[in-house]
């Protein structure tokens, strides 16, 4: 961490962590890991919202796109763990590379409608690809060995592999975030006028924070596809965009926890109320719209407000 991280900011992650070290030893750990993977996914999407001011609506495209490249390397290709999913987020930085250096030509909801067209472009092409498997999706993906060693095929050990990844990309955002790197975004986000006027490169900052969200998403996308043994157009769809979106919504845009709490909130739903069927999707729209008219700055927005420190 850098130097001078608040001391409440080191305990939390130091109580997350130890919290997440005994959580699959009470809870199934599939479900933790699902939590894990969109905790990621939604703080990849608030690096670029919350800090940089950019709303995208085609994050699916980068993690559904790393998900299907790490199913088919770790399935046809037969390649191990580390290297399927390091081939996935390869992708994922690829594809944002081209689409934010066109995306970021816009600004406002012309940057969002052009994200989210990309999107659907990515989608259409998972449909008819022969490779992806069409509406089926690439099923049965091997989990395989770590460094062909460690078999990953006990749900246990695995979460630890994705704990470790999830927990290495959450350090790498808080340090991109503190860094002057990204107190620049934040003059940015705040004033672009005024940071051009300085002599700041706004786009080359902008098409940077496009790209390593975008690679943070794809890195959240590959993990899934191994711990679900799945890639299918759930993952590239345009609701998962908007999933993403509400999760950062609901958890607090601009706070370094929100993501976090977000994800976990909307995922646990998905898992309790499955149940309800299509009426899931009513529910998360109902608790959105509380949670807009109460808490307007998010869960963790609200807190940090409460106890006049930021989180």
């Amino acid at each position: 961490m850098p130097i001078g991280t608040p001391r409440h900011h080191i305990a939390i992650f130091a109580g997350l962590l130890v919290l997440l070290l005994i959580a699959p030893f009470v809870l199934y750990p599939v479900f933790i890991m699902k939590i894990l993977c969109f905790a990621l996914f939604a703080s990849a999407l608030n690096l670029l919202l919350g800090f940089g001011g950019l709303l995208s609506f085609g994050h699916a495209a980068f993690f559904g796109s790393a998900s299907y490249v790490t199913a088919h390397a770790a399935k046809v290709w037969g390649l191990t763990p580390e290297v399927a999913i390091l081939l996935g987020t390869i992708a994922a930085a690829f594809l944002g590379l081209i689409i934010g250096a066109l995306a970021i030509r816009r600004q406002g909801i012309y940057f969002a409608m052009v994200t989210l067209a990309f999107a659907q472009m990515v989608f259409f092409f998972a449909l008819q690809a022969p490779f992806t498997g069409g509406e089926d999706g690439i099923q049965a993906v091997p989990r395989g060995s770590l460094f062909g060693m460690i078999s990953l095929a006990n749900d246990t050990t695995l979460y630890f592999v994705v704990l470790a990844i999830v927990f290495g990309g959450l350090l790498a955002i808080y340090r991109i975030i503190h860094s002057p790197f990204g107190q620049v975004l934040k003059a940015i986000r705040d004033n672009e006028p005024r940071s051009i006027s300085l002599g700041y490169k706004v786009n080359r900052y902008k098409l940077a924070v496009f790209v390593m969200s975008a690679t943070l998403a794809g890195l959240a996308g590959s993990t899934k596809a191994l711990v679900f043994q799945l890639a299918s157009l759930t993952d590239v769809y345009w609701t998962m965009s908007g999933e993403v979106v509400l999760m950062t919504l609901l958890g607090g845009m601009g706070t370094i926890f929100g993501p976090l709490v977000g994800a976990a909130v909307i995922v646990t739903m998905q898992n309790y109320f499955a149940s309800f069927g299509a009426w899931v999707t009513v529910l998360q729209g109902t608790i959105f719209v509380v949670s807009v008219m109460l808490f307007r700055e998010g869960i963790i927005g609200v807190l940090s407000r409460w106890i006049r420190k930021p989180l």
